[in-house]
Order: structure tokens, then sequence, then C-alpha cells
């Protein structure tokens, strides 16, 4: 199936009691024990497995092209589980650029429990070789990046932990599953902040972990969730789940408006940078081509001057809200450096999430903004 049909079908029944077209909300923590003491209907308590999450599951299984999938109750709590995979001594190699609060995460959290990370740009194939050591167990990257929009080649990188036999692991939050297949591409395990452009409405939390073929390491990372217990509710997968049934059309609509809008910013005097892979400008717009089918609606651009011109800006938006986040149908916009701790992102850096507004209605405010 294409992914269209897929978004809406993959692990869908119509309810069986009832023959509801829509699936009902199981909002049960536990479930009965047959008089045996099985749990013959598959379910026993909420920790092990939940009629909606297990369908949320399959469904972003299937859309990755993937074999199992484990749901989280957000993208930073899967990326946590994944590193609690691992073991004390362990040695991680992540890209120098990626999302702050996972470098959080490594730092101050994992560092001390005795899991060890070396930074390195993985654009640079010799660094990332150059780095890997005896106790190397896996390699990260997101692609593109959050909030540079670096690329990473990532059938590159997986010859490398291939060749190492490490874990690859590709954080495909902003490429999506509609627009780059990290699993085909080589990579072992997939991580979505479901949060974003999956659930696309600003109003559920999530995370997931999705592998290509069932190893003894997800296996593992099963039994963390289960007990564990950092699960999304049977309501947020619902909501999730809703959510996915409209992304491919949505994220292709948000494409569309993001390339129209950083075209136009490309071209204005106030504006000094834009970064979106789709741009010919982009420095890595031929490994876009390659690995992408297209860009989603995120991007960032910098603004002529220094972070009071870039944070004045974005107070004189109408449409176009100051908010943290991206992916849902909403356009946001957020001044990174002010957020992110001990950035080195430039400080007139602005993220950009477009939603499915007019393209023409963004336009006309940004650009009474800028004047």
């Amino acid at each position: 199936m294409k992914p269209e049909t897929q978004a809406i079908h993959a692990g869908y029944q119509i309810d069986p009691t009832t023959g509801a077209l829509a699936q009902p909300i199981h909002l049960s923590t536990t479930f009965e024990r047959d008089l045996d003491g099985e749990f013959s209907r598959g379910y026993k308590y909420i920790r092990n497995g939940n009629p909606n999450r297990l369908e949320l599951e399959a469904r972003l299984a299937t859309l990755a092209g993937g074999e199992a999938c484990a749901t989280f109750a957000s993208g930073s709590t899967a990326m946590l589980m994944l590193f609690q995979g691992l073991k004390t001594g362990d040695h991680i190699v992540a890209p120098s650029d990626m999302y702050f609060g996972i470098q959080v995460i490594l730092n101050e959290i994992m560092a001390p429990w005795g899991l060890q990370t070396t930074y390195v740009d993985m654009s640079d194939l010799d660094a990332v070789q150059a780095v890997i050591q005896d106790n190397t167990r896996m390699i990260i990257t997101e692609t593109p990046s959050n909030p540079m929009m670096t690329l990473t080649d990532i059938a590159a990188i997986a010859e490398i932990a291939k060749a190492h036999d490490l874990i690859f692991v590709c954080d495909n939050t902003i490429g999506t599953s509609i627009f780059q297949s990290p699993l085909a591409l080589g990579a072992d395990i997939v991580v979505h902040s479901t949060t974003k452009f999956i659930a696309g409405h600003s109003d559920v939390l999530g995370g997931a972990l999705i592998t290509g073929k069932m190893t003894d390491f997800f296996e593992r990372i099963y039994r963390i969730q289960a007990i564990g217990g950092a699960t999304p509710d049977p309501h947020s997968c619902w909501l999730t789940l809703r959510g996915i049934m409209t992304m491919p059309v949505r994220v292709r609509a948000m494409y569309e408006n993001s390339f129209q809008i950083a075209s136009y910013l490309e071209q204005h005097p106030k504006i000094e940078r834009v970064l979106h892979p789709a741009l010919a400008s982009h420095p890595q717009h031929d490994l876009f081509k390659k690995q992408m089918t297209g860009a989603t609606g995120l991007f960032s651009f910098q603004v002529v001057g220094d972070a009071q011109n870039a944070i004045a800006f974005t107070n004189r938006l109408n449409i176009i809200k100051r908010v943290t986040s991206f992916g849902g149908v909403r356009s946001k916009i957020e001044h990174r450096a002010s957020i992110e701790e001990g950035t080195s992102t430039p400080e007139n850096l602005l993220r950009f999430s477009v939603g499915l507004e007019h393209p023409d209605d963004l336009i006309a405010d940004i650009e009474q903004a800028l004047r």
C-alpha cells in the first residue's frame, strides 16, 4: 500500500464488539484473566499493552517499513529508553548538531550513569570513523537536524555502522516517514517525536522507536517499556492515530508552503541566510535530492542583525505564533538560541514551522513584520 493508505488502514480493524468504524478508546488499566489464569485476549496490564497503543505501534512500524515499534510518553523519553538499553561503559557516537534536549540527556543523565558520548560532524565520514572506539556500541544521527537543517548521508553512515557491528539509530522526526526512509537506507532503528508532524495538531505528546528487524537489543527495549511503563496513555494513542490519518496530506501541503516562503525570504534584503534543504542554495542540496522526496514544513533562517533584531521581528508577527515545538497545523516561530542551553546556534537564527495557513497570508505577515 502507498503511505496515504497505510496511514489510514495499517493496524486498523472495525471494532469487533459494536462494528464501530472509529476505534473506541480503551481506558482500562487492567484486563480480566481467563479461568485457567491465562490472558488469551492478549492484554493483561496497561504497561504491557493496550488496544489503542498496539494499533499505533503497528501503524508507525508499517509507515517506516519496520518490523516492530515501541511507543513512549514523549520523543525524549523514547531516546532515554534507547540509551538505557545500553550498558555502563558503552560508547555512543552522536552528531555535534542535534536537538539540545538529547544532548542534555546524554551529558547530565547518562554520563554520570557511565555512558560515554563523542560528538562529531556527521557530514565528515572520516571524522566519524576516527572516533569509533573498542567500546562503541551505537551511532546516532538526526537528519535533517534541529535547528540547523544539516543533512547526514544515511546510507554512508549505515555502511560505517555495519562495518563495526554498531547499532545505527536515525532520528527521522523532521524527515518523517513520508519524505525519508532511514530503514530502507540502512539504519537499524528510527526515532520519532510523534508530537510533531505525526500527531500534527500540537495537542498530544508522544515518541516512538521503530526497528527494521527484531533483535535482542529491541527485545530489551520492549522489556524496558513494559517494566518502566513510560508509555503514551490510551487517549494520546487515539489522538495520534487520528493525526496520522491526515499526515501524508498535511506534510506535503506544509512542504509546498514552506518552500514558497523560503524562496521569498531568500530574496529579502533583511534576511541574511535561509536554511531549507529543498533550496538549491542549501550546501547539501544534492544529498537532499538523493535521500529525500520532500522537506516537510520546518526550516530555519537568519535575520540581518543580532538576537534583538530576530526577537523584535517575531514580536511583530500576528498569524505566526511565538511558541516552541513544530509540526502542527498552525505556523510557529522560535528564537532557538534563547531556549537552548550552551548553544552554538547563531543568535540571529529563527526556526520556522510552517503550518497549513495560506502561504500568501503567511508571507504578508512576515512582510509587515520585516517592514
